[in-house]
């Protein structure tokens, strides 16, 4: 996938690059595994999409009216609903979930089951945010967005010095704005700068997908529990609000400590509009390791917590990720480049906020 700017890497560095890759490689081929996923992977999308559909059917067919219960089985939707993200459809739309593409095209589909859009997704996080993290206009991860400043090339203003306080607040609604506004504003963007058209995509054919499938997302989440339960519409609503939240919520604070933490670099191009380094050492400046220790976490986020692994082989299941870290630790080491972790998620956390502080600081 190709993106809608001239901007380049430096040709710098490329020893560390092969000698990285031939690395991992050799250790696939030894190994004599598959790049993609497992078992392990299998048993993990059952679960994901158990934990999410079970607790629907039991609302659905249960005739529950204890808002209590029915407040419990919706947060077990939304912790359903943040894994498919985290631990299916992400590795799909890298194409990592398997070695066969219809595979990877169906099981990225997914995103559109829980109502965003694959499409879009793949646009802004493929090839946007992995081939130019954390670059001031060209990563819309860290785009001024609202009211917050993810970024110090990005415009101050006056509100920005209570983000490290109300952006918590704001995160929990990242879903909630796809399902009904950002997936459209997308897809006219990537139409009109044509970044659809310079990756191939039928803008008619997408727009009927994006529509449709979030026609069949609502009919499912709203209209049948409408019909089909004496749950009145407002409840309805509301639950639908609340698994989003939490799932918005869960899916923030594992992507933004990766990139928007303290000692991450925020590179902008020369007058040439070259950056520094090659993309696999501007990885490695943009890019933070978190709780790396913990195996359960790494399980449920689907090991996006080792997001160097991750930025430097997008194409390689995250079930994986542990066994080469310390292939990609000992190599950057070697090559005296940054390999940068924080020893657990909470520290990451931390980090986070108090770089949201620093950010909401007016610029001398």
């Amino acid at each position: 996938m190709t993106s809608n700017t001239a901007l380049t890497f430096a040709n710098t560095k490329r020893d560390f690059s092969n000698t990285l890759n031939k690395r991992v490689n050799d250790y696939f081929k030894t190994k004599g595994i598959s790049r993609h996923g497992n078992t392990e992977m299998l048993v993990k999308t059952c679960f994901m999409f158990a934990l999410y559909f079970a607790p629907y059917a039991c609302i659905v067919l249960g005739n529950i009216s204890n808002i209590g219960l029915l407040l419990l089985l919706t947060a077990i939707m939304s912790l359903g609903l943040a894994g498919i993200g985290l631990s299916v459809m992400h590795d799909a739309n890298h194409g990592a979930y398997s070695n066969k593409k219809w595979l990877n095209t169906i099981m990225g589909y997914s995103l559109n089951l829980v109502g965003a859009n694959s499409f879009n997704w793949k646009m802004q996080h493929n090839v946007l945010h992995h081939s130019f993290t954390n670059v001031h206009e060209e990563d819309e991860d860290i785009s001024p967005r609202g009211v917050l400043r993810l970024t110090p090339h990005s415009t101050w203003k006056r509100f920005h010095r209570y983000q490290f306080i109300y952006a918590w607040f704001l995160y929990g609604l990242m879903t909630l704005v796809w399902l009904f506004i950002k997936d459209f504003v997308r897809i006219v963007r990537y139409h009109r700068n044509g970044m659809a058209k310079r990756n191939n995509a039928n803008i008619v054919r997408e727009w009927f997908i994006l529509v449709g499938t979030k026609l069949i997302y609502l009919g499912y989440i709203f209209f049948i529990p409408l019909f089909f339960t004496a749950l009145p519409w407002w409840v309805i609503i509301i639950g639908i609000v609340v698994m989003h939240y939490i799932a918005g919520f869960i899916l923030a604070i594992i992507f933004q400590p990766a990139h928007v933490i303290e000692g991450t670099e925020f590179p902008l191009p020369d007058e040439h509009n070259t950056l520094e380094n090659n993309w696999a050492v501007h990885q490695l400046h943009t890019t933070t390791n978190f709780g790396n220790k913990s195996r359960w976490f790494s399980w449920y986020v689907g090991g996006l917590n080792f997001q160097i692994e991750h930025h430097l082989f997008p194409n390689i299941c995250h079930v994986h990720y542990r066994k080469i870290a310390g292939i990609v630790r000992e190599t950057a080491l070697e090559y005296g480049l940054p390999y940068k972790s924080a020893r657990t998620f909470a520290e990451a956390l931390l980090s986070h906020a108090r770089l949201l502080k620093q950010l909401g600081v007016r610029p001398a």
